[in-house]
């Protein structure tokens, strides 16, 4: 029998990193509640355990219920009722699969009837979720918008809402505007304090929401009056069972048919505020969308495994001219590099979320009692990783699986232009991930300061300087070298002193930064595991010599001057 764990060791692989002894003992806190919880484990070995069996059956999930379900969901999506989002049938079955295997609130406290589990492991579980339904992911993953609420809600409302979540309720996060995509301060729903009603009433509209008729809402709000900004908006807890907001539309989408992206609107709807006023997008949507720019990129790498199996298994059984077309130099050079992507990306999210889980520890410990000065330096050093990591695995995986899914089509040829075959959902359902929760151009944004301040380059070459295995020193020098060409075009960069002309090339420098830090990531694993991810290290490090040095070459010799001819291109087309 399938199992999307068991049969894919590279998981494990990731599961067992030396990071994780680290990661387990602060989120266990030395094991403290072995004493009052009987599946609490009693020590590392067992909590490793855990986890393995927790993985082992959302696996078996995954590969015997979800994926089975996912074209029926594809095909039939969600329905907009009496004002009301009614799920997908099979939908419901996943619902009731997970639920019962109490795969729900699993990164939550076990005080609040959560299983403790670090984010590492949950974002391994996401990932297989994601290979066998992207659609469906999106609707179990967003739990972890509980994460918000366990930061900065009050202990009142950790006891209120954590275990429903934990119980199997879902949870949306409704930001997004007519008038407020990416630039959220202009959101403009309305939160007013009622002293009749002793609660706050939301009025106005929300657009683009993922799994919008959830149990669950966070919801971004503006609380002062007569604000235009940031400053102005705070972060509400809608309780749907109170009532007051209505699905007014669900959207017809390219793709992801079983997650309900719908427009909602709020009349007097009562909510609670989470945490302080104003701190809303400040503080409490940046910890929620890193969250969410993490799940993706575990999305992103569950879709790029489900096309990569999708095409090495057509090209094993389809022949032309007598031969299987895997022996054929074009598709077999297709499906290394899609295999290179795969692995080379799933490395850099699990280094991402090793160092989210580093960070998350210490903050939780820090509600508790005071750090020590050793643990505020690792705690700072791991938020700041965290914080520059992620932006790179949101931004490569969710290209990544757009590139595999399209090349897994192009294996397929005429075929995979057909609907009976899996490739064309996955493609349909990939070309999100670049958009969604922050596109790669604003990952790019994001990212761009730890370029240019060093952050980056300093982490390059602290993994330089790491010993690697005999076999891998070839290619180590070789990513030198392109660590080199990345310096070399930064400085070209911020010599020249010119902000737009940053903005320009900052695509290239992201690229050529992700290429050479996965190059090392990669190159590592395969160290300790060439059985593994061997021949991807080779593969991607040729891909990386490949775009950086065309990159590199770009930079060095792009005129300024010639921004103005770009410029104009544009304003001709207008």
């Amino acid at each position: 029998m399938a199992n999307y764990y068991k049969d894919h060791p590279e998981l494990e692989f990731h599961l067992h990193h030396p990071l994780m002894k680290r990661i387990v003992e602060l989120k266990e806190r030395n094991f403290a509640d072995k004493d009052t919880y009987d599946d609490a484990p009693v020590d590392f070995d067992d909590a490793m355990e855990n986890y393995d069996r927790l993985l082992d059956i959302m696996g078996d999930i995954a590969a015997n219920i979800i994926e089975p379900n996912s074209e029926a969901v594809d095909l039939e999506g969600p329905h907009h009722e009496n004002r009301r989002m009614i799920y997908a049938s099979k939908t419901y079955e996943n619902l009731d699969a997970t639920r019962k295997a109490g795969l729900w609130g699993i990164s939550m406290p076990r005080r609040y009837g959560g299983l403790n589990l670090p984010i590492t492991p949950y974002s391994i579980a996401s990932e297989i979720v994601a290979a066998a339904d992207a659609s469906f992911q999106n609707i179990w993953s967003l739990q972890d918008c509980i994460e918000t609420l366990y930061e900065f809600g009050s202990e009142e409302q950790r006891q209120k809402y954590i275990p429903r979540v934990c119980a199997g309720e879902t949870m949306s996060m409704d930001l997004t505007e007519p008038d407020a995509g990416s630039d959220l301060q202009s959101v403009m729903l309305k939160a007013t304090y009622s002293e009749k009603d002793g609660c706050w009433l939301l009025n106005g509209v929300k657009r683009f929401i993922t799994n919008g008729d959830s149990d669950i809402h966070l919801v971004l709000a503006r609380s002062e009056e007569g604000t235009r900004d940031g400053r102005g908006l705070s972060m509400f807890i809608y309780d749907r069972n109170q009532g007051g907001v209505d699905v007014r539309h669900i959207e017809h989408k390219l793709g992801i048919h079983g997650s309900p992206t719908c427009e909602l609107v709020y009349k007097n709807a009562k909510a609670e505020l989470c945490g302080s006023t104003r701190m809303g997008l400040i503080k409490y949507v940046m910890a929620l969308m890193n969250g969410a720019r993490l799940g993706i990129a575990a999305q992103s790498v569950g879709v790029s495994q489900a096309a990569y199996d999708e095409a090495l298994a057509y090209a094993r059984e389809r022949k032309q001219f007598g031969t299987p077309i895997i022996a054929m130099a074009p598709v077999y050079d297709m499906l290394a590099v899609m295999k290179a992507k795969l692995d080379a990306g799933r490395s850099l999210l699990y280094q991402t979320a090793r160092y989210v889980d580093l960070y998350k520890a210490f903050d939780d410990i820090a509600r508790e009692r005071k750090l020590t000065p050793e643990e505020k330096a690792e705690q700072k050093r791991y938020t700041r990783l965290a914080d520059a990591f992620t932006p790179l695995a949101k931004g490569m995986n969710s290209e990544y699986a757009n590139q595999n899914a399209y090349d897994a089509i192009q294996v397929h040829g005429g075929s995979g232009f057909i609907m009976e075959y899996k490739c064309q959902r996955l493609y349909r359902d990939a070309r999100i991930f670049s958009i969604y929760e922050g596109t790669t151009q604003l990952q790019v944004v994001a990212a761009i300061r730890y370029i240019t301040n060093g952050t980056y380059t300093a982490m390059i070459d602290e993994m330089l300087a790491g010993d690697v295995a005999d076999a891998m020193k070839p290619l180590k020098a070789r990513t030198e070298k392109l660590a080199a060409m990345l310096r070399e075009a930064i400085d070209k960069v911020k010599e020249a002193g010119d902000q737009e002309l940053q903005d320009f090339l900052a695509r290239r420098l992201y690229n050529m930064t992700a290429d050479v830090i996965m190059s090392l990531l990669i190159i590592e694993d395969a160290g300790k595991a060439p059985e593994l991810f061997a021949k991807s290290a080779q593969v991607f490090v040729a891909r990386a010599e490949e775009e950086v040095v065309a990159h590199h070459h770009f930079i060095s010799s792009f005129d300024p001057a010639t921004l103005a001819d770009y410029r104009q291109a544009t304003v001709e087309a207008e």
